[in-house]
């Protein structure tokens, strides 16, 4: 036994000894990559919560909290150099920061039968999401009161169903019938926004809840960017996908995950009980999808048509028995580049063009920044290639439109109608013509960070439109809420359930912090933007309701009067009083600054503005 003691010291004080000497001799590798990876190799794995050996609760939190005395876990933990502790905490202030306050409590086993809708949550504080500990939840932001959490108290625990598109720009929802129908029967948000307009730091912030400067993912690849920039910050650790199964979801992912996810390289990540993802699958043939960790290769027929096979696997996922209830996150490829429709609509819409709004085609006005002031007028050539596009952009999502009306008809086939949630959006829009721009995103322009969202459901009133300034960090808070689990702590996004469900909420925050990192370069890259595409600079910039304030990286400024300019034709910097330039600046830096949900929330809601 002695000797047994004595090997199992040795073991410990030998790791310690090569974790202090790989963080001495390789300060460049991530501190908190690092204390991932030697949680793993301690034995803590994601998901492991209820045995004890969760790699987040039990071993992360306790280190980066100091903690370990009050841990309940069956596996020592890793011997960490206080260092690489710090370095990870400067990096990432939100890391390891408890879900919800602890280790989650053990879901109820659902009813079989439909869900009425969901209550009001008075009394429902538990479902808050925890303030973040030290100077940032300090007066005032300690004592701002969030929105109402309006989780279900009993019943069945609903299921969800969220079609998230790639590229797809409001223009295009005119093209979708089963879409328009979820319009009748549920409730459009008119002012919902994107964190970035573009594919990986939009979808980082709807895995987490998250803003660019709290998940660290500004770009598709490189440092800050891509899903191994994802990975390696342990933002994967802390989706709404973890919190879902943790409360006795099945959580599927079929499609399309995070820029730089190789099928055949990369395994599924935590949280989803069903993995199916495609890396390269822009094209709709031709791909491989990484199933539940086996590669599976498709061709060309048109029983390969992307779009088509997820949408059959999300399926037969509904129709499979189990008494838990699910979460489905069907993310096409459509409509992105190289736009490619279902066979069966590669003749739809014949002599469809884009549509010529104000802003197609206008030349810069001398007060535009300087990234735009270059572009030179559309060419009938331009204007042809960007009618056919747009045509082929219209034909490619009828095919998700069609997924939408199986999707539902699944669901009434289980009789789970009255107890499902469907969520529609993008995640980033697109511009086409507009302000002289080919094809392509990126802007602070509404054309690419203004993007649908519709959603139907138990409890959600039909017909109805909600005004207030919304943005895809507030889905994850909103997924765990009304799935009744613990909404994270370490979320800069609040629950939209109130707003959602008709409930009253006296005032909402009233800007969305939009960030990138510009211009991109990296190769090879699918969003890569071509010349004339528009590449703009590092800026952030914040949208209202009714204006949008752009703060670039190089000194330059812009401001559109959305009620006076609606196509953002003329950028009114200039002309603004030195109090409103300054109060806008301040909005910027305390958004930008913020990252917890009370802290943002705070942020969002500015004095009002000087004139």
């Amino acid at each position: 036994m002695m000797r047994r003691h004595l090997l199992l010291l040795g073991v410990l004080c030998t790791a310690a000894l090569t974790i202090a000497a790989i963080w001495t001799g390789a300060q460049e590798q991530d501190p908190c990559a690092l204390i991932i990876s030697s949680c793993q190799a301690a034995g803590f794995v994601a998901g492991g919560a209820k045995f004890g050996n969760g790699l987040m609760v039990d071993c992360i939190q306790p280190i980066m909290q100091g903690k370990a005395d009050a841990r309940a876990s069956t596996k020592p933990l890793p011997a960490i150099d206080a260092s690489v502790t710090a370095a990870c905490k400067a990096k990432n202030p939100n890391f390891g920061l408890p879900a919800g306050g602890g280790r989650p409590a053990k879901a109820a086993q659902p009813a079989a039968s439909s869900a009425s809708a969901p209550s009001s949550a008075a009394g429902a504080a538990s479902q808050q999401p925890t303030p973040r500990s030290g100077p940032a939840d300090e007066a005032p932001t300690a004592n701002v009161a969030l929105p109402p959490s309006a989780a279900p108290r009993s019943g069945a625990r609903p299921n969800i169903v969220f079609i998230l598109t790639d590229d797809l720009s409001l223009n295009l929802v005119q093209f979708m019938p089963h879409v328009l129908e979820m319009q009748k029967r549920g409730v459009t948000f008119t002012n919902y926004f994107v964190t970035d307009s573009l594919c990986c730091p939009s979808r980082s912030s709807i895995f987490t809840g998250r803003y660019p400067h709290d998940t660290g993912i500004f770009r598709n690849q490189g440092l800050d960017g891509g899903y191994l920039g994802f990975h390696d910050r342990g933002n994967d650790l802390t989706t709404f996908a973890v919190a879902l199964t943790e409360a006795g979801y099945r959580a599927a992912l079929l499609g399309k995950y995070l820029n730089g996810y190789e099928p055949v390289q990369h395994p599924p990540a935590p949280g989803w009980s069903r993995w199916a993802v495609a890396g390269n699958g822009y094209g709709g043939f031709r791909y491989a999808l990484n199933e539940d960790g086996k590669v599976v290769r498709y061709g060309s027929e048109p029983k390969d048509y992307l779009t088509d096979v997820v949408s059959e696997k999300a399926q037969r996922f509904i129709k499979e028995k189990s008494n838990a209830p699910f979460f489905i996150e069907i993310a096409t490829f459509a409509p992105h580049a190289p736009y490619t429709p279902a066979p069966r609509d590669a003749n739809a819409f014949p002599g469809l063009t884009a549509p010529r709004t104000p802003a197609y085609d206008a030349p810069p006005g001398s007060d535009a920044p300087t990234w735009l002031k270059s572009h030179p007028a559309l060419s009938p050539m331009d204007m042809a290639a960007i009618d056919r596009d747009f045509r082929k952009r219209a034909q490619s999502v009828l095919a998700v439109d069609k997924m939408i009306g199986d999707l539902e008809a699944a669901v009434v086939a289980i009789s789970q109608q009255n107890n499902t949630y469907f969520v529609f959006s993008s995640d980033n829009g697109y511009h086409m013509g507009e302000h002289r721009l080919m094809p392509g995103k990126m802007t602070a322009f509404d054309t690419d960070i203004h993007v649908p969202l519709v959603i139907t459901g138990p409890g959600v009133p039909p017909g109805r439109t909600v005004e207030a300034v919304t943005e895809n960090i507030d889905l994850a808070p909103t997924f765990e809420d009304l799935a009744g689990a613990r909404i994270g702590a370490n979320v800069d996004g609040v629950s939209l359930a109130a707003l959602l469900l008709g409930q009253k909420v006296d005032e909402w925050g009233s800007v969305a912090l939009v960030e990138h990192h510009g211009p991109m370069r990296e190769r090879p890259d699918p969003d890569l933007p071509a010349v004339r595409s528009g590449n703009p600079t590092t800026y952030e910039a914040i949208r209202a309701r009714d204006w949008v304030y752009v703060e670039y990286a190089n000194g330059e400024r812009e401001f559109h009067d959305r009620t006076s300019d609606p196509d953002e034709l003329r950028n009114t910097y200039s002309s603004l009083s030195r109090e409103r330039k300054a109060s806008l600046a301040a909005i910027v830096s305390a958004v930008q600054n913020c990252h917890n949900a009370r802290s943002c929330w705070a942020a969002a809601h500015p004095e009002p503005l000087a004139h």
